[in-house]
């Protein structure tokens, strides 16, 4: 795990570039990147290419039907923090 602690003002895309950037430092074999719907700006995109090229980034969207639903991808992440 690893974590950057920022100002609040700092909207969540733009930490995630900092900590991606951190993370590909010491983690240079990553090649997938799983987010949720905060993640899926221009903005963030533009500056994970900046720091680390070679990544992919998949948007793991959340369901509203208003049921409890386990999306794939997302429910690993849960559960390991968890």
């Amino acid at each position: 795990m690893q974590a950057v602690v920022r100002a609040a003002d700092l909207q969540d895309r733009d930490g995630g570039v900092l900590l991606i950037a951190t993370l590909f430092g010491l983690y240079p074999f990553l090649l997938k990147l799983y987010a949720d719907g905060g993640y899926q700006e221009p903005k963030f995109k533009q500056g994970l290419a900046k720091v680390c090229r070679g990544v992919n980034v998949e948007i793991v969207r959340r369901c509203d039907t208003g049921k409890l639903v386990v999306l794939p991808k997302r429910w690993i992440l849960e559960r390991t923090i968890a």
